[in-house]
């Protein structure tokens, strides 16, 4: 049987003078410009350790930038609950009166572009309130389709009634009037057939069978409307 291949080997770790000047010399490779000023970001240790591909360990880490700072060959601070790092700015770099001066008129362009930008942005919020609140061109197109439809049918509907006009025989106002008046005749007269009728109703089932009700009684003789 073939012997089993080993694990690979883990990389080994720097320490001592390779670790620390590995940890130094990324430090000032971290330079980034900002306007007319270069400047180095700071790390903690955790990001170093990260950004190092674990090449030195987080402990290793915390105590050689601890070093650095005691001589001084970098800068460090607070920055919330840990301490970040950075390397230390050439004098060279440092800032002059004049790059202050430009950097303080470019702040001051960026804050008039931002309050700009703003009030650009409240304008179109305004244009686009108004807009949604408007009709769109495909529902008022859809809006015209039903109308011409309806149209169409009513337009057929008024043919049809003026065609069936020709043949209906025209009332004249003594006929309708007669018809009317015989109309409210017969109405009271079957108002009063009907309260004749109720009364008489009312008399006949005063006393009814046993677990006979009116309107079992009403339904049984072949009564029409209501009890």
């Amino acid at each position: 049987m073939a012997p089993r291949k080993e694990k690979a080997e883990k990389a080994e770790k720097a320490t001592g003078a390779d670790g620390t000047a590995m940890i130094l010399d990324y430090l000032r490779q971290q330079k980034y410009r900002f306007s007319v000023v270069a400047a180095y970001r700071p790390y903690s240790a955790i990001d170093i350790t990260a950004n190092l591909h674990n090449k030195v360990t987080k402990g290793y880490t915390i105590k050689a930038l601890k070093g650095l700072h005691e001589r001084k060959e970098i800068e460090g601070r607070a920055a919330g609950k840990q301490l970040v790092y950075h390397a230390i700015q050439d004098p060279v770099e440092e800032i002059t009166p004049e790059q202050l001066a430009a950097i303080d008129k470019e702040i001051e362009a960026q804050k008039e572009y931002i309050e700009g930008a703003k009030k650009r942005e409240k304008c179109l919020k305004s244009e686009l309130a108004v807009l949604s609140a408007r009709v769109s061109t495909v529902d008022l197109h859809a809006d015209v389709s039903n109308l011409e439809a309806e149209k169409e049918s009513v337009v057929k509907n008024l043919v049809s009634l003026q065609a069936g006009s020709s043949k209906a025989r025209v009332v004249s106002d003594d006929e309708r009037l007669r018809v009317e008046k015989e109309w409210k005749v017969w109405e009271r007269n079957v108002l009063v057939r009907k309260r004749i009728c109720r009364e008489l109703w009312e008399k006949c089932t005063e006393v009814l069978p046993e677990g006979t009700s009116k309107a079992e009684l009403w339904e049984s003789l072949g009564l029409e409307g209501k009890v």
